[in-house]
């Protein structure tokens, strides 16, 4: 399914071919939480700005519209029009992000849901059996995402008990695809490495769900408010570990300096919020750096986002446009900033691309890695 093509130095060219479709890596995963881009953004949007793989959210689809709805109208595919790969993330995430509102054991975890306070319980089994159901082109294995830094012991006894979620994981989806309950019969499993900045756990749970020769990996518990050089470090010595004729996966990141940096060290799958997130503050990515749409110095600025931009913000309206809508709280200018965005990694990437086929990524890197995360 992963074919590498070529390498410059620990970076990766490759392939990544799935039954609904090939994707061209390195590539940046366009997150659309509850099967929308946040900002007013269809699949059809996000084909126009040539996104490769679309990344929808196993917890919060659970709870609206439930995925057995989901699976009843033909899955996230038919649901949402997209008709290209979609990951979905397992729910482990909210592991961490809603530590207040559960609890872990050994069978899985006991949520409240952030809705109403209803009792939700997931475990490796019932990640599988919602993902199933969503008919994802990737599903991801039921893991912990633990808070960084954590306790050595604590680290260690998750990254235990997450090898044998994953074995479960495994087992469950194999189950599915064979008695037919799986919306997508193709659906393939991606493990989740964890263990905090601990070299030894990291290396130690890498080798040990490698063994379980599964379609992909990702690199997990990064980017939660550990130092940025503690995070490349991080992917440097999981790296190593990794089998080279997987897909490589670092959940969560970032910043176009930081993929940079991942793509330096061998990843080829990245996803984040932040682009989206970002542009609906009028946060805005360009060639020479991050702007704050909504300045003052922009109030009669002619020139658009990015001259060197082929968006729809940018090939149609000015700056000053923009900033208008923003201040007018009108939606238009979420929408533009978001679809702006999104086509800025989306390009990123091509542009990641074409320098590795060169052989000029290194220095692409080295003009851009600080460059691109500069407020301007």
């Amino acid at each position: 399914m992963y074919k590498l093509l070529k390498n410059e130095g620990s970076a990766r060219r490759g392939e990544f071919s799935t039954v609904h479709g090939t994707v061209q890596t390195p590539a940046f995963m366009n997150v659309a939480t509850a099967a929308a881009i946040k900002g007013g953004l269809s699949a059809f949007d996000l084909e126009a700005n040539d996104c490769q793989v679309m990344l929808c959210n196993t917890y919060h689809l659970h709870l609206r519209p439930g995925d057995k709805n989901v699976a009843r109208l033909g899955g996230l595919h038919k649901f949402t029009r997209w008709d290209g790969p979609i990951l979905t993330d397992s729910g482990g995430f909210q592991v961490f992000s809603l530590s207040k509102l559960r609890k872990i054991t050994e069978e899985g975890v006991t949520f409240n849901s952030h809705l109403d306070g209803h009792r939700i319980f997931m475990g490796p089994e019932e990640s599988m059996q919602i993902q199933a159901n969503l008919g994802s082109t990737i599903a991801m294995a039921f893991d912990e995402c633990m808070e960084n830094p954590a306790e050595y012991q604590y680290a260690k006894a998750s990254c235990d008990r997450t090898v044998r979620w994953l074995k479960r994981c495994k087992a469950e989806l194999s189950r599915l695809k064979g008695e037919g309950l799986a919306v997508n019969p193709h659906q393939l499993l991606f493990g989740i490495n964890q263990g905090c900045c601990y070299d030894d756990l990291r290396v130690g749970h890498m080798q040990e769900i490698a063994a379980l020769d599964l379609d992909g990996y990702a690199i997990g518990g990064l980017a939660v408010g550990e130092p940025k050089e503690e995070m490349y470090r991080v992917i440097s010595v999981v790296e190593e570990h990794m089998p080279k004729d997987k897909i490589r996966y670092l959940m969560g990141v970032g910043t176009p300096g930081n993929i940079l940096e991942g793509v330096r060290r061998g990843v080829d799958l990245f996803d984040c919020v932040m682009p989206s997130r970002n542009a609906r503050h009028g946060h805005l990515n360009t060639w020479k750096g991050i702007i704050n749409i909504k300045n003052a110095k922009y109030e009669l600025d002619e020139q658009p986002l990015d001259e060197a931009c082929s968006c729809e913000c940018c090939c149609n309206f000015s700056r000053a446009y923009l900033r208008h809508l923003f201040k007018a709280d009108e939606m238009l200018g979420m929408r533009l900033a978001v679809m702006h965005n999104l086509h800025f990694y989306n390009n990123l990437m091509l542009r990641i691309r074409e320098a590795l086929d060169n052989g000029t990524f290194d220095a692409f890197y080295r003009r851009y890695v600080n460059l691109l995360d500069t407020r301007i």
